[in-house]
């Protein structure tokens, strides 16, 4: 960025050089042009119709940086230098992933200002915009083509760029409520901007994302996985109409890791099977069940199977936690079941055992009534064998071949009598495996959904 820097511009422009850097135009006259200088605003704006906010912000264009008060201008473009969504940073040097070295190379160039997208300017620019004017780009490919077309994909308004930072389609939106009823957006669309203006990067920001999530919850739900070199964090809500497909639960999962977006999806993929998919309260799936991960990419890049790992242990964190606040819920229910052909029909039997009402009942009862996860196992629609299956409860064996075994009935009472209960059935079938969370069905349940309307 030196003044004192030289180019060898016949060299750069090779055969033409001679044309280019002597040609004059002849049907153009130079009287006719507004050449830039020391009083360009006024020659060319101050008669405008142009507002004073927007005259005052061209005054600070022009007299900022090396350039200031020449007419000229120097801006440092940045078009999709830091682009991430719901993946990862795709710029090509490590080195500016993070914004504020963009912004740094801009002062240090002493450029008049930095054209950004509106990404850069919400994660940046309230930190530097008092040392550098900020140029936002609404349009996606605007005027780049000829003929300009008129579906051009919007970035955003002037008041979002202002406001927030993002384009309208880069903000997620999760939502859980009454089926069929109309969401009250009038009621939230006021309270956007309050939010946004409070956002904050303190700790006690995330508890207060956590707790403004939260419906018929009674505890936040956090978690931090820290994976070597990057961290997985995460936050969730939900206590009932958990079932398959993750049910009424919205998670937000962020982690520093950078990783490209198909990497990211399949690890997630992974998680979700793992974690919120394995989990049932009451067997009633939602329609507008949500778990998303994003990834700044600030950190450095993980193994697949790192990424995998730690975000797997971040959601079965949350979907642990949501298992034992669910609704009326006084017992968690770890329902394992081995043995089985394959560790698809284990899941299933599994999951038959953990949403039947009558193991439920007997859950909230206490009582080790194994005939009736036995029948769930017979009647889940995978392989299986009367003669071969064994039930325990914490451990205990209390079937056998699928009759009565004799046991320590004082051990399995004081087990069924805790806050987690251990639910162990081997098919003897094969070596599949899977474990299913649910909980009891309590009063407590049913006092909350009777009249939800």
């Amino acid at each position: 960025m030196s003044n004192s820097t030289s180019l060898d511009l016949h060299g750069l422009l090779g055969d033409d050089a001679e044309a280019l850097l002597s040609h004059t135009a002849k049907a153009f006259p130079a009287e006719n042009l507004t050449l830039p200088g020391p009083d360009y605003l006024e020659r060319v704006f101050a008669g405008s119709d142009r507002n004073p906010t927007v005259l005052r912000n061209l005054g600070t264009l022009f007299n900022h940086g090396r350039l200031g008060g020449t007419g000229y201008v120097s801006i440092l473009p940045v078009d999709q230098g830091i682009e991430h969504s719901a993946a990862a940073s795709f710029s090509k040097s490590p080195a500016y992933f993070d914004p504020l070295n963009l912004l740094e190379l801009a002062l240090a160039g002493e450029c008049s200002a930095v054209a950004t997208t509106l990404g850069t300017l919400g994660l940046a620019s309230r930190r530097y915009v008092h040392k550098i004017p900020f140029i936002v780009k609404l349009n996606h490919n605007a005027f780049l083509h000829v003929p300009d077309t008129y579906d051009q994909i919007m970035f955003g308004s002037v008041r979002q760029a202002a406001d927030l930072g993002c384009a309208p389609e880069e903000v997620l939106v999760c939502s859980t409520g009454l089926i069929g009823i109309p969401f009250p957006i009038r009621l939230v669309s006021p309270e956007i901007a309050p939010i946004v203006a409070a956002r904050s990067s303190d700790d006690g920001a995330g508890e207060a994302a956590a707790l403004a999530i939260m419906t018929t919850d009674t505890v936040p739900k956090q978690t931090v996985v820290r994976g070597g070199d990057f961290v997985v964090g995460g936050m969730a809500k939900g206590a009932a109409m958990l079932a398959p497909n993750m049910a009424t639960m919205l998670a937000v999962c962020t982690t520093d890791a950078a990783v490209d977006p198909a990497t990211l999806q399949k690890a997630l993929g992974e998680a979700v099977a793992q974690s919120f998919n394995a989990i049932s309260v009451d067997g009633c799936t939602s329609t507008n069940d949500t778990v998303l991960v994003l990834a700044s990419g600030r950190a450095g890049a993980p193994s697949p199977g790192a990424l995998t790992e730690a975000l797997t242990e971040a959601c079965d964190d949350l979907a642990q936690q949501m298992v034992a606040d669910a609704e009326g819920a006084t017992k968690v229910a770890h329902v394992c079941v081995r043995g089985a052909e394959s560790d698809a029909a284990a899941h299933q039997a599994a999951r038959k055992v953990a949403e039947s009402m009558l193991v439920q009942c007997s859950l909230f009862g206490a009582d080790p009534y194994w005939g009736r996860v036995v029948s769930e196992l017979g009647s889940a629609g995978t392989p299986f064998d009367i003669d071969r299956v064994s039930v325990a409860y914490g451990g205990v064996v209390v079937c056998a071949g699928g009759v009565a075994a004799a046991h320590d009935e004082a051990a399995v009472a004081a087990h069924m009598e805790g806050r987690h209960v251990e639910i162990d059935c081997d098919l003897g079938l094969g070596s599949g495996r899977a474990v299913v969370l649910g909980t009891d069905l309590s009063y407590g349940y049913i006092d909350e959904n009777r009249t939800t309307s």
